[in-house]
């Protein structure tokens, strides 16, 4: 039985949500004005980027986890936790940084990937 759970297709599933973060938070300050005429008002609040934000750390972190046993590196793990805790400190505690660190954050989460010449797809 073939799994499509794959490092590989986690990866990719991954980076998916990251284009998708990085989409909506780039246009979300031009488009703010118009969302409710096209009834997308929906997506200026602010539990739309916990929610982008909670599946993004639970893809990283399970694709990460799932691939661990075959490369057995921890500098991929931390520095996904490093990325999730520049998010969080931006989103929640340092509002007034919330500009240099989230983007920081994403950054740093995009550089947390497993050695993937060791990993079987």
């Amino acid at each position: 039985m073939k799994t499509i759970l794959k490092p590989k297709n986690l990866d990719r599933l991954g980076a998916t949500a990251s284009l998708a973060c990085a989409i909506h938070c780039a246009a979300l300050p031009f488009l703010m004005t118009s969302l409710p005429l096209f009834g997308l008002g929906f997506l200026a609040h602010s539990w739309v980027e916990i929610l982008m934000i909670g599946i993004s750390l639970f893809l990283g972190f399970y694709s990460l986890l799932r691939s661990y046993p075959l490369h057995r590196k921890m500098v991929p793990v931390l520095t996904l936790i490093s990325g999730f805790a520049l998010i969080a400190a931006g989103h929640f505690f340092m509002e007034g940084l919330e500009p240099i660190l989230i983007p920081l954050g994403g950054l740093t989460i995009a550089g947390a990937k497993g050695d993937e010449q060791n990993v079987q797809s």
